[in-house]
């Protein structure tokens, strides 16, 4: 189950901070620190309660490995060449330091427990799934029932697609603690209290709410079903964009409203069942003392549709999929209780830890900003935009989407050499009904916006 790597002695005997790096897997905005009425989160609530929230924080790519190999690495999509589930990073760029090595090479232990890089969930449960083995010096592999005996209790509304892809449920009898993000929990906490007289990086890697969405039965019996209202939606908001635009065909995967229902319900138990798993680990870190020189920081891989547009998962550029969760507290963060609305992007989070930890050695040509200033004063001057990308698999080099996000506005472009584009005025329009690409009244701020998304993609892209 665990496996070490040695450490080198400490060369800086002074208190330095410690990160708890806590990541769910296919989390979107549907709990009760970003407003939600039903899914009452009182664990994650406490993190934006003690800090910040990001309103607008977007991943760059709305796909698990992806997603948390630039979150690890830094770097964005096109350099590091992860495009899918199957390709590792280090075929392409194999002398990265990543985020963990960074603080390794600060004497710190640097650990993780479950999913932090990408594992086929769940298929790869119980394995060390695409990892990248330099980035630690332990890791933790936990399997629980959820695993290994309640995938055939499995009610699947759509049958044919893999259960790691599936909407698929189970209201389980077994305790939190025989499930896998209890197990993470545990073990989590167990590495903390191990380490508690060295500095610390602690990954907690949840594998919910992704699905399948297997949880104890009290959190299903915490949302009542009559209670769960359908995301409002119409056939002909899937012409709005070009048909790259969109992942779930047909709408819904032709599920009734009945089996919508019953699929969010359990997908919002999931995230309750996250949420206790969340608060033993944050209370952990009080009854060790370590609060006021920990840095906590929560975030998801990507958002998550529910049947916005007839969408549902990710893989879209859509708001729904590359608007993700992150919010921050603890040491290093002074602003408390506050909402961040600046466009921020979870290449971000290297350069935050690193500055926040005091880091020597940090790599150059990170992608990404120090988020310190929106941590001190979340209404703070911020003028960057975040870019978000997809890839349709078709004959040749497939379609890409790139995504360009700014306070107000989305513009998309489907490849580079026209295969359609797409922009969205959220304070009009904040469904993304109405598609203004081909509005003559905003050519103007279109071109400015492909602009902007051409010169930011051609500073992440390697020299050829």
């Amino acid at each position: 189950m665990a496996a070490k790597r040695a450490l080198t002695a400490s060369a800086n005997p002074a208190p330095r901070r410690n990160v708890l790096f806590i990541a769910a897997d296919d989390l979107n905005h549907a709990f009760s620190a970003y407003g939600h009425r039903i899914v009452q989160t009182p664990n994650l609530d406490s993190i934006a309660r003690r800090g910040v929230r990001f309103d607008r924080a977007y991943c760059q790519f709305p796909l698990c490995s992806p997603s948390r190999t630039s979150v690890m690495t830094g770097l964005a999509p096109d350099t590091t060449g992860v495009y899918n589930l199957q390709t590792h990073f280090r075929e392409n760029i194999p002398n990265v330091v990543t985020l963990g090595q960074a603080f390794q090479k600060n004497d710190y232990f640097v650990g993780r427990v479950g999913k932090i890089f990408h594992y086929g969930n769940p298929g790869q449960i119980g394995t060390n799934g695409l990892d990248d083995e330099p980035t630690w010096n332990q890791r933790i592999n936990p399997i629980g029932v959820d695993k290994t005996k309640e995938e055939p209790l499995l009610t699947n509304f759509t049958p044919g697609r893999g259960i790691g892809s599936a909407v698929c449920f189970h209201a389980s009898s077994a305790r939190d603690e025989e499930h896998t993000d209890g197990i993470v929990a545990a073990e989590s906490i167990r590495l903390m209290e191990e380490n508690r007289n060295r500095p610390w990086f602690v990954g907690a890697g949840f594998y919910k709410p992704h699905c399948p969405w297997i949880s104890p039965s009290k959190y299903f019996d915490m949302v009542p079903l009559k209670k769960v209202e359908l995301i409002p939606f119409e056939e002909w908001e899937m012409k709005i964009a070009p048909r790259w635009a969109y992942f779930t065909v047909p709408a819904n995967w032709g599920m009734s409203e009945k089996q919508r229902l019953e699929a969010m319900r359990a997908y919002y138990a999931a995230i309750l069942f996250l949420d206790a798993q969340v608060g033993k680990v944050l209370d952990a870190v009080k009854r060790l003392g370590q609060e006021e020189k920990t840095t906590i920081l929560f975030w998801s891989d990507h958002g998550y549709g529910l049947g916005e547009h007839g969408q549902w998962m990710k893989q879209t550029v859509f708001e729904y999929a590359a608007r993700s969760p992150l919010m921050m507290c603890g040491a290093g963060v002074p602003a408390r209780g506050q909402g961040c609305g600046r466009t921020v992007e979870f290449l971000d989070i290297y350069p935050t830890l690193a500055d926040l930890c005091g880091l020597k050695d940090v790599p150059r040509g990170l992608h990404g900003r120090s988020l310190r200033p929106l941590l001190e004063n979340p209404r703070a001057a911020w003028d960057r935009p975040a870019v978000t990308q997809v890839h349709r698999a078709q004959k040749g080099d497939g379609v890409r989407g790139y995504s360009l996000r700014t306070e107000r506005y989305r513009y998309t472009m489907w490849n580079e050499t026209g295969e359609g584009e797409e922009l969205y005025d959220y304070a009009k329009d904040p469904r993304e009904l109405k598609n203004l690409a081909a509005d003559a009244g905003a050519a103007g701020l279109k071109k400015d916006l492909h602009a902007r998304l051409q010169a930011t993609l051609a500073l992440r892209r390697p020299a050829r």
